[in-house]
């Protein structure tokens, strides 16, 4: 399934390794080499003025301005969707 993640991105669930609020990786020095060197091999997307959270996935770097609260709740809505049963083939016009 895929996630609307704010800034007009979307991507695929599946491919979300973290979500983590800005405010830590600004408080953090490891978090901050480890956003300087996806800058330089140009992997993170999104602008970092207004960022509230920033999304790590397998290939990319987000900055977002949607809170990492209302990721969790996406994520969590996709699981949920992902998880229930197919009826559809009993329905008989």
């Amino acid at each position: 399934m895929f996630m609307h993640i704010g800034n007009g991105n979307v991507i695929h669930s599946n491919d979300v390794i973290a979500i983590i609020d800005y405010h830590i990786i600004s408080s953090s020095s490891v978090m901050e080499e480890m956003m300087t060197a996806w800058n330089k091999e140009k992997k993170v997307i999104g602008p970092k003025s207004q960022a509230k959270s920033v999304m790590i996935t397998k290939d990319k770097v987000y900055y977002t301005t949607v809170s990492v609260p209302t990721l969790k709740k996406r994520a969590s809505m996709i699981s949920t969707i992902s998880n229930l049963e197919d009826y559809s083939d009993d329905i008989t016009p």
